[in-house]
């Protein structure tokens, strides 16, 4: 069956955004409804004029996905939060959606006008100040990998741990604490054990058996630093 009417009915007006095709399914099928009744709901309730039965197998099948209030239609029609019918946040829109916060609610909250909120939501690019960073994590509840990446501070926090790893990683433990908020005590160990692992790379590479690919190694490990970083700060404890 061709779907043409799905692809354009769910471009712009609404970016796509993160979505669980199997959760969404699942949930319908333990309701015992049909794509017809889940279609009218949206319809009746929440004003999706445009959708259809395709259009909720389309979204089942992963042919197509649905925008941000497509997934709040669709998660009020299957009797459950959005959160339920997404993957894991990425951006301040799919974390404000997960919350079930509205736009308006969540920029009375942090104290931003509503239309420079909208703004920071569509391009991705927040520029809320530290007040207001404060206020958005707490609302919406951001642990701290996402609060980082939500609020554009990525390259701060690969910066800092660069210098963390390439000279002394204690200098770097108050500025990177207070950047993701995590108590100094619990970074010691992930930035003692990173900075080992970066200068074995780095004493390999200048080693008379170092190679190109030694050498790739040690550039990697800083390109993916961040990521280093946080696998360090979220792995259980050793028993």
């Amino acid at each position: 069956m061709e779907l043409p009417t799905v692809t354009a009915y769910s471009l712009p007006v609404d970016p796509p955004i993160s979505f669980n095709a199997r959760a969404a399914r699942t949930l319908r099928e333990r309701l015992g409804m049909a794509p017809g009744h889940v279609a009218y709901g949206m319809r009746a309730s929440y004003g999706m004029s445009h959708v259809s039965p395709d259009h909720i197998t389309a979204w089942e099948r992963g042919e197509a996905l649905p925008t941000a209030n497509e997934v709040t239609a669709l998660a009020g029609a299957l009797w459950c939060g959005p959160g339920e019918l997404m993957g894991r946040p990425r951006t301040l829109l799919e974390h404000r959606l997960a919350r079930g916060v509205s736009a308006e609610d969540l920029a009375r909250l942090i104290g931003l006008d509503i239309d420079a909120y909208r703004y920071m939501e569509e391009t991705g690019r927040w520029t809320g100040d530290k007040r207001q960073s404060a206020n958005l994590g707490s609302v919406l509840k951001l642990p701290p990998r996402d609060f980082i990446a939500v609020t554009g501070q990525e390259d701060e926090l690969a910066r800092l741990l660069t210098e963390a790893v390439s000279t002394r990683w204690q200098a770097h433990v108050r500025a990177i604490a207070r950047l993701v908020a995590i108590d100094r005590r619990a970074l010691q160990e992930p930035l003692r054990t990173m900075q080992h692992e970066y200068q074995a790379l780095m004493a390999a590479t200048l080693g008379r058996a170092s190679s190109n690919s030694t050498a790739d190694d040690g550039r990697r490990f800083l390109e993916d630093i961040v990521e280093h970083f946080w696998a360090r700060i979220e792995e259980p404890p050793r028993q």
